[in-house]
C-alpha cells in the first residue's frame, strides 16, 4: 500500500503538469478505499505520506525551473562574450567578414567563402546582411550548421560526379553510334560516287527521250549515253539488279550519308517513271476506244517534256551532290527519302539497329 503511494510521487515528479489531476484522482479513491478499512492512525500515516512526496515533487520541480532558468542565462551570457570576440569593430553588429575571421579562429581551420555566406542567411533573420546579438547563437550551432552544409557539398559534389560520369558515357556511347552511321562531312571520293546512282533513273528515261536522242546522234553525250545504254541493256534483268544493288547498298550505314540518300532518291525518281508511261497508256486506250487519235506531236512533245524535267531533276541532285549538300529539295520523292534514311537514334545500346516501326512500337507499348 505504502509502495503504490510512493509510485504516485515519484509520477507526480516526472511528470508535474500532466500527473498533478491524476494524482488528486487517485488519492480521492485510494483514500475512498482504504478509510473503511484502516484504523485512524493508520490512515494519517497515508496522509501524511502523500503530503511529503507531494512536497517533495513541487521541491523538485521549482530546483529544475531554477536550473533551466541557470542554465539559460549562462548560454546568453556565453553567446554575449562570443558575440563580443566575433564583434571585432564594436559596432554592435557581426559582418560576413568578420563571422568568417571568427569562426576560423574558433574552429581552427580555413572556411569557403559561400559555405560562411550560407551561414549567415540562415541565422540573419532580419535579412540585413548582419548579425545583431538577438540572431547570434553559439560556436556549437555554428558549427552543427557547418558541419551540414560540408555534408550537403559533398552530396552534392558527389551527384555532380555521377552526372559527369553519365555525360561522358552518353558522349562514348553517342560517338560509338556515329561510328556505326556514316553520317560525317563527305569526301570528295564520296561526293563523286553519290552522283553514279542517277545513272539509274536516266538510262530507264531514255524511252521519253528517245525523239531528242534520234535529233542529236552526232552529239559527243548522246552518243556516250547511247554507248552506256546498250551496255545497260546488255545485261539481263539490268533494271531489276540495279534495283536491288542500290536499295542493299543504302541499307549499309557505313556508307557515306549523302551516298545512301542519293541511292534511295535514284530509286525513287526511277519508280516516279512509271506514272508518266501509265498515264500516256491510259489516254491513248481511251482514245482508241473512243476513236480518238492522239495526233503524235502530242506523244512527242510530251515524252521531250518527262525526259528534259528528268534531266533538270538529275542536273540539280548531280550539282548539289558534287558540292557536298545533300539534294533533298526535291518535292515528295525528297521527304519519302528522308523518312527511309537512318538516324543515330535507331541503334541501341549495344550497337543493334532498330527500325522506326518496331521503336514506335516500343514506345507506344512502353506508354
Amino acid at each position: 500500500m505504502t509502495l503504490a503511494i510512493i509510485v504516485d510521487g515519484v509520477s507526480a515528479f516526472i511528470s508535474p503538469a500532466a500527473t498533478t489531476l491524476s494524482l488528486h484522482r487517485k488519492k480521492s479513491r485510494f483514500v475512498s478505499q482504504i478509510y473503511s478499512q484502516q484504523s485512524p492512525e493508520e490512515q494519517k500515516i497515508v496522509d501524511d505520506e502523500i503530503e511529503r512526496l507531494t512536497s517533495m515533487a513541487q521541491k523538485l520541480r521549482a530546483e529544475a525551473a531554477l536550473l533551466e532558468a541557470e542554465r539559460a542565462q549562462e548560454m546568453a551570457k556565453a553567446t554575449e562574450r562570443a558575440f563580443t570576440k566575433f564583434d571585432t569593430n564594436k559596432d554592435g553588429e557581426i559582418s560576413l567578414e568578420e563571422l568568417k575571421a571568427g569562426l576560423e579562429k574558433e574552429l581552427k581551420t580555413e572556411l569557403p567563402d559561400e559555405r560562411v555566406k550560407r551561414v549567415m542567411q540562415d541565422f540573419d533573420i532580419s535579412g540585413d546582411g548582419k548579425l545583431q546579438l538577438d540572431e547570434f547563437v553559439t560556436v556549437e550551432k555554428f558549427r552543427s550548421k557547418l558541419e551540414a552544409l560540408a555534408r550537403e557539398e559533398k552530396e552534392q559534389a558527389l551527384a555532380a560526379t555521377k552526372a559527369a560520369q553519365m555525360e561522358e558515357e552518353a558522349a562514348k556511347l553517342a560517338e560509338a553510334r556515329l561510328n556505326l552511321l556514316n553520317d560525317k562531312e563527305p569526301t570528295t571520293k564520296d561526293k563523286i560516287l553519290s552522283v553514279l546512282p542517277y545513272l539509274f533513273p536516266l538510262l530507264d528515261s531514255l524511252q521519253f527521250g528517245r525523239f531528242l536522242v534520234v535529233e542529236n546522234t552526232e552529239n559527243p553525250f548522246v552518243i556516250a549515253l547511247a554507248l552506256l545504254y546498250a551496255l545497260y541493256r546488255a545485261v539481263p534483268f539490268s533494271g531489276f539488279i540495279a534495283f536491288i544493288a542500290l536499295n542493299t547498298l543504302s541499307s549499309n550505314p557505313g556508307i557515306n550519308r549523302l551516298v545512301r540518300f542519293n541511292m534511295q532518291q535514284a530509286i525513287f525518281i526511277d519508280i516516279a517513271l512509271f506514272f508518266p508511261g501509265l498515264i500516256g497508256a491510259l489516254f491513248s486506250l481511251i482514245g482508241s476506244g473512243s476513236g480518238v487519235a492522239i495526233p503524235p506531236v502530242v506523244s512527242e512533245l510530251g515524252s521531250d517534256a518527262i525526259f528534259i524535267s528528268l534531266l533538270l531533276t538529275l542536273a540539280y541532285a548531280s550539282v548539289s551532290s558534287l558540292l557536298g549538300i545533300t539534294p533533298n529539295k526535291l518535292p515528295i520523292i525528297s521527304q519519302a527519302v528522308e523518312d527511309r534514311m537512318p538516324s543515330i537514334d535507331m541503334f541501341d545500346e549495344s550497337g543493334r539497329f532498330i527500325p522506326r516501326e518496331m521503336r514506335e512500337k516500343d514506345d507506344e507499348k512502353k506508354d
